[in-house]
């Protein structure tokens, strides 16, 4: 009985077992264009299908003249109350002006209301759960330099909420881009007076900033402030800028908004920029004793408000484009 069995061993441990055939990962979703509607011949509106946002993004690419070199592309944010299928850059902004005789590429999502541009921990009733972040950062750069002939180097514009999402995009990715302004924003966002102007502001736009970035001072915060990782804006081309809150002229002429009367409009922007200007200033000094470079601009008179907005593409500019 033994060596049966010794033979039986021996036979079985010479059979050869096929591996089992395992199935090939499925490729990483990428972002494509949906559909492009052409404005005019410089002016597309573009919707993007977007894994990260789990849905369709417009975006609008203004191009310029020759579209046959390659150039840089400048990506501009919003505000909080942008709530059109149009980036107000667009609509009340003069972007479109502006940029007639600029060999760059601009790039103007709409649809982020409230969103900080950023990616939210948990789905919020109003705002959701976008991945903005993710979205204008991995999915939508390498989509517009492949189809409009772009070279890789981009600089970010925003406005108030916008401001602040450009400067944190900026630190949080230093080799996507080489410049970036804040116009009214807020660009730290750690503090009590700080996190409290956040707040404040994705209420305005009835959402819950819990579901941005967590509890009042937890780690989510600090970790979207400029001002906790200066050596990542080291060498970058920046512009801030804010208004005193004090009222001008302009701010007489400006179009109301639909249920609002001139003192109430007034007031609004008197006081949100008031904010801004404590905010942006306490950044520009905390650029200045740290030793990071950066072009300022508080000018007395202005509230937050398009009619000083309108008038900033040709003040900052000069500081961006430098290096496109």
């Amino acid at each position: 009985m033994i060596p049966s069995l010794l033979a039986i061993g021996i036979v079985a441990s010479a059979v050869t077992v096929a591996p089992q055939a395992t199935a090939a990962p499925a490729p990483p979703a990428v972002a494509k264009l949906d559909k492009v509607v052409k404005v005019n011949s410089r002016h597309l509106d573009v919707t993007v299908d977007s894994p990260a946002m789990r849905g369709k993004v417009t975006v609008s690419v203004l191009l310029p003249r020759d579209t046959n070199v390659s150039r840089s592309t400048v990506y501009m944010l919003d505000g909080a109350g942008a709530t059109g299928q149009v980036s107000d850059w667009l609509t009340k902004g003069n972007a479109a002006k502006f940029f007639t005789d600029k060999n760059v590429n601009v790039v103007l999502p709409s649809g982020g209301a409230g969103s900080f541009y950023t990616n939210w921990q948990k789905r919020d009733p109003k705002v959701g759960m976008p991945q903005w972040e993710t979205f204008l950062t991995e999915e939508l750069p390498p989509l517009i330099d492949s189809t409009y002939n772009g070279n890789g180097r981009n600089a970010i514009v925003g406005l108030s909420m916008g401001g602040q999402a450009a400067l944190a995009l900026t630190f949080r990715h230093p080799n996507l881009y080489t410049g970036a302004a804040s116009l009214s924003g807020c660009p730290p966002v750690s503090g009590l007076l700080n996190e409290a102007y956040v707040r404040a502001t994705v209420a305005k736009e009835g959402g819950d900033a819990d579901n941005m970035w967590g509890r009042v001072g937890g780690p989510d915060w600090a970790a979207h402030d400029p001002s906790l990782h200066l050596d990542k804006l080291r060498g970058k081309n920046l512009y801030i800028s804010a208004g005193s809150g004090a009222i001008g002229p302009l701010d007489f002429t400006t179009p109301l908004d639909p249920g609002m009367s001139r003192p109430a409009t007034l007031l609004a922007a008197s006081g949100l920029e008031s904010g801004a200007y404590r905010c942006s200033l306490e950044f520009a000094l905390t650029l200045r004793a740290n030793g990071v470079a950066a072009d300022v601009s508080f000018p007395l008179i202005g509230t937050h408000s398009w009619a000083y907005w309108s008038r900033d593409l040709p003040l900052l500019w000069p500081t961006i484009s430098r290096g496109l």
